[in-house]
């Protein structure tokens, strides 16, 4: 197992819970070519990072390059329908930027997103090469309804917030 992260306070985090054994580097998806020869893995996941850039072509080329032919690309990115719910005002087929503020620990701290429609999303996927063989909005965890009351409201427990991809490379 390989993991990249800019943060050392998750890599930190990421050895104590993962041990030694695991390759970790600090470094992100910005655009610098990542350290691995071509074809050095089957499968990537890339989590819950790419809502947070602007351009999209260099990091998913890079996470291309990396996978062998029919390798994996697994996707987390927040719903293109949650920047609708939240910000009603915004462009549902534009790529838009915007932000919101959270608090972490007792710590205010800003968030900057980059909103794209669900056409967009998919074709950013295609033109770098993948084919989409998965696209799916799962249900909540177990036990989510009575942790966040406020969120699960739907009689079928579901929470729009993300969407998973399975990404093939072509």
């Amino acid at each position: 197992m390989t993991g990249i992260d800019p943060s050392a306070k998750m890599l930190d985090l990421a050895r104590q819970r993962l041990g030694d054994g695991t390759a970790l580097y600090q470094g992100g998806l910005g655009g610098d070519p990542l350290p691995f020869p071509d074809a050095s893995f089957d499968d990537a996941i890339a989590c819950l990072v790419l809502h947070y850039l602007e351009d999209w072509t260099a990091p998913l080329a890079e996470l291309r390059r990396v996978l062998v032919p029919g390798g994996r690309l697994i996707v987390a990115v927040n719903h293109p329908f949650v920047y609708h719910l939240i910000r009603p005002e915004g462009d549902y087929f534009a790529t838009e930027q915007w932000t919101d503020e959270y608090t972490f620990n007792g710590q205010p701290a800003v968030l900057t997103y980059w909103h794209r429609p669900l056409h967009a999303i998919a074709n950013e996927f295609t033109a770098a090469g993948f084919r989409i063989a998965v696209v799916s909005e799962p249900p909540p965890a177990p036990g989510a309804r009575e942790a966040f009351p406020d969120l699960v409201t739907s009689p079928s427990g579901y929470i729009l917030c993300f969407l998973f991809f399975v990404l093939e490379a072509a």
